[in-house]
Formats: structure tokens, sequence, C-alpha cells
């Protein structure tokens, strides 16, 4: 008990701390106003039509650029925006970043120097977020950063309110030194990722459906469409890599998370990617960006080129003869803001060698003009207007930084816990922390894309709070990479101590953007400070790895002397206070693997292989569990407790389905004639009243209350070919008291769902038997046609 009021008083200390420094971070200087059109102190403003708040967004848009000379109109087609002073119009910065926080890792936002708010509240990297495999939550955090994202432009501190959020793109490798910003392998997660991330930063309900006249409290832009999972590997780098992609694979894999994002989360944005696919540039991709985003699935909003990506496909990968035929090819395609200035140089002559057409420009310039209007930035001073009341009181909040602690708390993965060694006792008094992450700085248990956080908790002081005795050791000298390890005197710590915690792992010089990782084993001597480490201690020990891409820690999984294993991706600035909470039996651990954990010889297959399907004939093991025949360290959904949770089938309404559909096809396969149906045959009204609802329930039995991610599989009770070999089709996190029970409901939809991708893209339904599945539960539904 003692312990426990400890770890209270911690935490109450740490918000008092908060409450005290936010206090002095956003009150030491003056607001300034935030930069804004249509003053309507301004008689000249007040005039022009575009500031006529009672015509549609589009009419307004129109009438800025009708307004503006052939110069100006090229001015607004980049990032940095100039302003137009003859008509009040400020300048904009289209590049603003908020993975997960506000950050200033892009131009548009500033908490450095003489400004009144220096930090913003810093959640966990995206993959370890995604490990709590709750959606709500999910939609919690974005608002959070909605929210605080309003606050620093009503502050005066941001250029722009466009943010180039979430990364939607499936990590396909584990090697990819960007999967760490991702949701992870699974394109339903993803897309459910997409859908919670825009609604709440743009100021959407969960439900969606909540923006009132199409006004945004901010802007995101779901990236890099599409195919994009290869940062630099074996001399192969993003700019010049051409992705060969089924499209089977696109339909099933790379492309739902961007059809999720712009049709159910309705995304105001989308960046192109710089890889090309099949041949060619994303951004100069005219199926991609104007007949799939736009016409297809109807998207509503602006497209930005990554930065330079408009120059590679001339400078890099020769697509385009000339500068002016690589600007021409991507305004054509769609794009209508570039990251970069090669548009600044290039974009008039292309004018005047009549490769641009002024109509491509103005469609650009709508887009782009639209989007600021839909986030109030010519109805006057903003802070007058829906979200001006939101001030620096709301950044960095207890509320935000209690959400922050949850998600690292509802993310953080049990992988061992060998006889019950997990939760420590309260009672213990001596511990030694060591580890080359064991007392890491923002630059590590942050992740990348990071502000500033409120006030960072090390993984150190989290074990600080509860054990008074708590020792630390490096272990390694030179840090992750562990080169040269102290192994000697951190074998002599582990001995004097009742625990140890080991706290090894990855960080950005390991994994990050531009630099994919070329083996899949911790670094340097780690595995042997392990080893030697946990040889010595008087208990087994606790291993914590933080990492964003998955490691092959066999040797750990297997070793006797290694009690615990607990995966922390980059837990954000309350990370440290979460997993000593964990370690110590305050929280229940519930988060599960959002990617699979590959052994060490997966290296073996090229990071340029961009197939999904597995391939017998050749060796190739495929990806992801969906396709993945080889073994594994850890599968996908993985993930301990300390409590046992059990599964039943209450009820499973519309089991037998007969789906009467007179156009059916039929297919041979193995001397088996195969019945299936075209989904796009089907129609969607058809589609929306063909639903296998599902009710489940979950009984809790241990004796601590827990939070539990409830996955729903299906499968073919007969796989086909190029089946997955299992498909989420549902999660949803449900909260059960020791002992007790609860129920969660799923709607399976058979058009989404039960259907396939076919070699040609084309989603079909087969005739046959399937399996509903929830851990070791099976439930068969059979489908007709």
């Amino acid at each position: 008990m003692g312990h426990l009021t400890i770890t209270l008083t911690f935490i109450s200390f740490l918000f008092l701390f908060l409450t005290h420094s936010h206090h002095q971070l956003v009150h030491a200087e003056s607001p300034t106003h935030p930069p804004y059109s249509c003053d309507t102190t301004n008689p000249l403003t007040k005039s022009y039509t575009f500031c006529n708040l009672n015509l549609p967004i589009i009419e307004r848009a129109k009438d800025i650029v009708s307004r503006l000379t052939l110069d100006e109109k090229l001015s607004q087609l980049v990032n940095t925006a100039p302003s137009i002073p003859r008509l009040g119009i400020p300048s904009y910065q289209w590049w603003s970043e908020a993975l997960h926080g506000v950050a200033n890792a892009g131009k548009g936002i500033r908490l450095n120097g003489n400004v009144s708010i220096k930090a913003a509240t810093s959640f966990p990297q995206v993959i370890l977020t995604a490990a709590s495999f709750d959606s709500k939550l999910w939609y919690q955090i974005s608002k959070v950063i909605g929210t605080e994202a309003r606050g620093v432009y009503n502050a005066g501190q941001a250029e722009g309110m466009t943010f180039w959020a979430p990364n939607i793109n499936i990590f396909r490798d584990p090697r990819w030194g960007r999967g760490q910003e991702t949701a992870g392998e699974d394109p339903l997660v993803n897309s459910k990722y997409a859908v919670s991330y825009v609604r709440g930063l743009q100021g959407d309900s969960f439900e969606g459906g909540g923006l009132v006249g199409d006004r945004l409290q901010a802007s995101a832009c779901c990236k890099h469409f599409t195919a994009y999972d290869l940062d630099h590997w074996n001399g192969v780098d993003r700019f010049v890599f051409d992705a060969n992609v089924t499209l089977q694979d696109l339909t099933d894999t790379y492309q739902p998370p961007f059809h999720s994002c712009i049709q159910q989360g309705r995304s105001s944005g989308i960046m192109c990617a710089y890889n090309r696919v099949n041949g060619v540039p994303n951004c100069a991709d005219f199926n991609l960006l104007t007949k799939t985003a736009r016409q297809k699935w109807n998207f509503n909003g602006y497209i930005t080129s990554d930065c330079a990506a408009v120059a590679i496909i001339h400078d890099k990968q020769g697509y385009a003869k000339t500068p002016e035929d690589a600007v021409a090819d991507t305004l054509k395609a769609g794009m209508d803001v570039e990251c970069g200035d090669y548009l600044t140089k290039h974009a008039k002559s292309a004018v005047l060698q009549n490769k641009v057409p002024i109509s491509q420009i103005d469609r650009a310039l709508h887009n782009l003009f639209s989007i600021r209007i839909r986030l109030g930035l010519f109805d006057g001073n903003p802070t007058k207007l829906k979200y001006g009341t939101i001030g620096p009181n709301q950044v960095c909040s207890k509320q935000n930084l209690n959400i922050a602690l949850e998600a690292a708390r509802s993310g953080i993965v049990l992988l061992k816990n060998t006889a019950s060694i997990l939760p420590l006792p309260k009672s213990t008094n001596s511990i030694a922390v060591i580890g080359p992450n064991a007392n890491s700085t923002s630059k590590v248990v942050l992740g990348n894309y990071f502000g500033v956080p409120c006030n960072l908790v090390t993984i150190l002081q989290g074990f600080e709070s509860y054990a008074k005795n708590s020792i630390y050791h490096p272990g390694c000298n030179d840090g992750i990479k562990c080169v040269s390890a102290e192994i000697d005197e951190a074998v002599e710590v582990a001995k004097k101590v009742d625990y140890v915690v080991l706290v090894m792992g990855l960080d950005q010089s390991q994994e990050r953007e531009s630099h994919d990782r070329d083996h899949l084993e911790l670094p340097g001597k780690q595995q042997e400070l392990i080893k030697s480490v946990a040889k010595a201690s008087k208990k087994p020990v606790i291993l914590v790895v933080l990492c964003g891409g998955p490691v092959d820690i066999t040797s750990a999984k297997f070793d006797d002397k290694v009690g615990g294993i607990l995966w922390a991706g980059y837990p954000g600035e309350l990370g440290g206070l979460a997993l000593a909470q964990i370690i110590f039996g305050d929280y229940n651990p519930g988060g599960r693997l959002p990617v699979t954990w590959y052994p060490k010889d997966y290296i073996k297959i090229p990071m340029t292989d961009m197939r999904m399907r597995a391939d017998p004939s050749s060796g190739y093991p495929g990806r992801t569990y969906r396709f993945y025949t080889g073994p594994k360290v850890y599968e996908f959904g993985y993930g301990l407790s300390y409590s046992k949770y059990s599964y039943k089938f209450v009820s499973v309404a519309n089991n037998n389905l007969h789906i009467n559909q007179s156009s059916a096809h039929s297919i041979l396969e193995n001397s088996e004639t195969i019945r299936y149906i075209l989904v796009s045959e089907l129609g969607e009204e058809t589609c929306q009243t063909m639903s296998v609802s599902v009710r489940l329930g979950v009984t809790n039995n241990g004796n601590m209350a827990g939070k539990h991610p409830v996955l729903l599989f299906v499968k073919q009770k007969k796989g086909r070919n190029g089946s997955p070999m299992k498909q989420l089709v549902g999660f949803e996190s449900v909260k059960v008291e020791g002992g007790g029970r609860g129920e969660v409901g799923f709607e399976v939809s058979v058009c989404e769902h039960l259907s396939r991708a076919n070699e040609d893209g084309v989603k079909v339904i087969e005739e046959g038997d399937y399996l509903l599945v929830v851990g070791e539960e099976e439930y068969s539904i059979n489908v007709t046609v």
C-alpha cells in the first residue's frame, strides 16, 4: 500500500508541476493575433465577394483566384505561400506536422523563441498507440492534437493549420525505418486509425457527420499515397524506387486505408508519395490522384506533393524530360501544391511553353483557397469565431496528459510472464534499471516527428517513484549501438538488488526516415548484455524493448532467466510512468502487437519485393500475418495480460447467407468449380443490407480489472489460392472487472469482410464455408450464390 501511495503522490505532483510549468510556459508573453483575411473593420476587404460569409465556399475561392495575376497565382502553388497585400491575404504555410502531437518539425508551428506556448502534449509514437486496438482512444488523441493545434494558432504561433498526418502506409517489411509512424501491417487497423485521426483532428464527431458547414478545426492529410514503404535499403532509395505492385495487392492491401481516409474520414488533404508505382510517379499519376481519389472516391480537399517530389520526377527518376514537363505532369495529374520550390523556378516557363493551361492552375488554387476558407481564415478574426476561444490553458492540460498516459498504458504489450513474475511486489526494496534506453530522453521515447513535450518522464524516473533504492546503469558505453559494453559492471549492479529491469531496443539512429535497417537483431552487444545480467541476477530479469519495428528476441523469449518481456514502442512523454505502473501492478497490460515479429533470417527477402502473397514455387514466404507462411518470433495480435480472458459466441445472426444474384460466375480451381459474384454487381445498397451480426461474451478469469482488445478474424474453411490465411474484420476494446464478464458486438459486412480481391484487383465473394475466429473460438457461417 505504501508504494501505491507513493505512486499516486508522484502522479499528483507531476500534474501539479505541469500546471505550474504550463502557467510559466503559456503566459510568459501577451498573445499575438493569428494571421487572417477579411477584417470586418476594414471597409475595403468587406467589399470583396470572397469575404461574403453567406456565399458557398467554392464561390468565395473562385472569386479570390479571379482577382490574382499570373505571378500571384503561381506563387501560391508551393508550401510557403507569400502574402498578397493588395487583397489583404496573409502568407500561409501548408507544411505543419502533428503525427503524435503538435510538432515544430514542419515550418508552420513555432514552439521556441519569444512565444507564449512552448510545448504541446506528446503522445506515444503511432505504432504503440495502434497496439491498443482502441479506435475511441485514437479519436481522443487526435481531438486533443486538433484542439492544441488551434490553441497554438490562436496564440499567433502558427502560419498554417494544415497538418501532414496521419501516415497510413502499410508496415509491409519489418526493416522499414518509418513503420513506427504507422498503425502497423493490417489494412483494417490502418483504415480505422485514419478515420479516427482525421475526424478528431478536423473537429468532426467520432461517428462522423459532425462538421458544421464543412468547417475545420484543423486540416488532416493522409500520406503517402500510395504503396510507399521503403526509404533507403541496399542502395535503393525512396526517390528512385519503382514499386512493382499487383492490382490484387493494391486493392486489398495498399489502397484500403486511403479509401477509408477519404470516404469515411473525409480528410481534407492527401500527400502523394515520392516513389513510382508500376513505372509512374505517384505525384504524376492522373489515374491515382484524379480518377481514383477525386472521381471514384469523391475526395474533396487538396493534394500536396511530398517535399521535393516534383523535382525528382525529372532530376532523379528521369520520367519527365524537362523541369517544365515535371510541373505539367504533376498539375495535370491533380496535385495542387508542391512542398518545395520547383514550381517557383519552373511553373512560369511551363505556362509560357503552353505545357500548363491556366485552367489547371486555377483548379489547384480553388482547392487550396477552399481549405483556407474552411479553416475560418477568410472570415475575419479567427479568435472571434467557433474555435477562437481555445486558449493556452487547453494546451498541456491535465486532461490531455491523462490521455497521453492512458495511450502509453493501453499500448504496451506484455510478451512473456513466466511464473507470473509480473507484476513486481510493491514491497520491492531495490531495483536495478540497466540498459542504453533506461534513462533515455525525448530523442528515444518520443520516436520521430515530435514536438516539445510538456514534461517528459524517463523510464528511470518512473521506477524511482516506486522503488526507493533504484540503481541505474547504462550497460553500453555508446548508447543503443552498444559496440562497447560495460557488461562486468552491469553484472555487479544486478547481483546487489532484488529485481533487474533491462531497457534495451532501438532508437532513431537505427530506424528513421531515410534509413531502413539491414538486420532484425538487437544492435551491438545488447544481447550479450541481456544474457550476462540475466544469468547473474538473483531472480529472473524483466526485459523492456523500446523500438518501432520488430526485433528478433528469440534468445530472450526462451531464456529461463528472462522472466518477463514487455514491448513499449516509443511511449511518449509519460511512457516512463506508464511502464512503471504496469510493472508494479497499478495497471493491467492489454496491448497486442500490430505487426508480425519475424525471425532474423527474414532479411534474406529483398525489401524491394512488394508482393504480399507467398509464392511456394520460389520460396517466397509472403508478408504480414495475412499471407506470411514462415516462422514467427511473435504473431500479429499477440499480447498477454495479468488476467486470462475467454470468449464465447453469444449470438451470430444471419450465419447462412444466400445471395440471390442472377449474374453469378464460376471458375475452375484444382478440379473444383467455385461459384462467385462480383461485389460491384451487387451495388452499394444491396451490400448495406448484407451483414452478419456477431455478439461475443468476454470473461476476465483473473482478479484484476483489465482493458482488453477483442480481435475478430475471418478465414475461409478451405483456403483458396491468393486468399488471406485469415483477415481481421473487427476489433473493439472492452473493460472487464476481475472475475467479471462483458459483451462486445460486431457487424461483419459480407461485401467488405467476406470478399477478396482476385488477380485483376476485383472484389469477389466466393461461395463456401467461412469461420469467424476469436482467440481459440470458431463459428461457422455459410455463403451460397
